[in-house]
């Protein structure tokens, strides 16, 4: 049995397909727990038309971690997965990532990430072209807005502390070889419509990995990136040089933008895509 928490920030627009999604999925003895955090919509009236299949529960706290906290608290099941409440969980994935934790390869995964490009520019679809096709998103539990851990992953580490990236913490908790990527599960993940709200997840990605290693510095070694050489293979079929130049181009500015925002997080506040929640 299996416990899911998705954690829902003003997610009414999306809410209700996710879960419409993970309820054909589910065991009668799983639990589904949705933290509505902060929300000035209608999320909560949204996920309690699914009750009582769902448990729902609210918070005046705008804090991602701290939901997760809360669902953790109220869950009683092993393994857990961790939904955002954007993502949709294709057709059989959570029995294929249970499945896969159980049988003690990994102590984490993900499934595989599938973008919905659908109304996204040219220049967003080449970012991503080229982003999937990096060995860094393609070693598990990056980009898939799902992880899961087996009982023994999860007493890794206590509650999930106050950061950006939850995601990049939990990651950085595991060495490669004990996080895996489920290739026969999928998420779809619907991409932001312009190249300006890329930009803007984007530096929340930098700002997030730059305030981990500033709060727990040792812990990014478990971590192996090799981006210059991935990008040399890309570079050298010269079909890609746009899109490269474009993936280049995002990282760029988007580091500046980070490094700006990072003398100040005490007013930071969670920035989203909306363009793919209309």
């Amino acid at each position: 049995m299996t416990a899911i928490i998705i954690p829902a920030h003003n997610e009414a627009a999306v809410i209700g397909q996710t879960l419409q999604g993970l309820l054909r999925q589910v065991g009668e003895g799983d639990e589904v727990i949705v933290v509505c955090n902060g929300c000035s919509d209608d999320t909560a009236a949204v996920a309690r038309r699914f009750e009582p299949r769902v448990t729902v529960l609210e918070t005046e706290v705008p804090s991602k971690t701290n939901a997760l906290n809360l669902g953790d608290r109220r869950a009683r099941l092993f393994p857990r997965v961790y939904q955002d409440a954007d993502v949709v969980l294709g057709d059989g994935a959570l029995a294929e990532i249970v499945r896969a934790l159980a049988s003690g390869r990994w102590l984490a995964v993900s499934p595989d990430p599938v973008m919905n490009l659908d109304g996204a520019s040219w220049a967003v679809r080449a970012y991503y072209d080229i982003w999937l096709a990096l060995p860094y998103c393609r070693s598990g539990m990056i980009g898939a807005g799902v992880y899961a851990l087996s009982e023994a992953g999860r007493a890794r580490f206590a509650d999930f502390p106050a950061v950006i990236a939850d995601d990049g913490y939990v990651r950085a908790m595991f060495r490669e070889s004990e996080r895996g990527r489920v290739e026969s599960a999928h998420s779809t993940v619907r991409a932001p419509a312009s190249l300006a709200w890329l930009m803007k997840i984007k530096t929340r990605s930098r700002l997030g990995a730059m305030e981990l290693a500033m709060k727990f510095p040792g812990l990014l070694s478990n971590e192996v990136k090799d981006y210059s050489g991935a990008l040399r293979g890309l570079i050298a079929n010269p079909l890609k040089w746009p899109k490269v130049l474009v993936y280049l181009y995002v990282n760029l500015v988007s580091r500046k933008l980070a490094r700006q925002r990072f003398k100040d997080l005490s007013g930071y506040r969670w920035e989203k895509d909306l363009s793919s929640r209309s």
